[in-house]
């Protein structure tokens, strides 16, 4: 992981100094008046990598090198069950049919509209986070 906490951060150097750059670029065309729209854009995408960046580092610290994180790693050494994955399911395309319902609620300044794709939204993340939870549950003395 820290192939990825690096390329995060200097991600996210670079649109710290955009953020002044645009900044300092927009106030100086304009005679003293930024624009906010793109300036804050910027800060958040800055924060959003830095976030990610820092989850990245944190995570590195507390788990083994990786074979792509050492010098003398093989392609032999990453083989094996990586882990589960999904064959297929519903679950994703209701939950961006709900995301849309939330959507047209929040567009059309509609309160029910967007309650009700709200609470689908978080009905549909339950559904898609406990897909492989349900059923009766078999232990090994059984």
């Amino acid at each position: 992981m820290k192939t990825e906490w690096r390329i995060f951060l200097v991600i996210a150097g670079f649109l710290l100094f955009a953020t002044f750059l645009y900044g300092g670029w927009t106030a100086a065309d304009s005679g003293g008046q930024v624009e906010w729209v793109g300036t804050v854009a910027l800060l958040l995408s800055f924060l959003l990598c830095t976030m990610c960046g820092g989850f990245f580092w944190f995570v590195s610290r507390r788990i083994d090198l990786r074979p792509e994180d050492r010098p003398d790693g093989e392609i032999a050494d990453g083989a094996g069950e990586i882990g589960f994955f999904s064959p297929g399911s519903y679950w994703p395309f209701g939950l961006a049919l709900a995301a849309s319902v939330a959507g047209f609620g929040l567009v059309f300044w509609q309160f029910w509209l967007l309650g009700l794709g709200l609470v689908a939204v978080i009905l549909a993340a339950c559904g898609l986070l406990f897909e492989y939870y349900s059923g009766t549950r078999r232990t090994a003395e059984h």
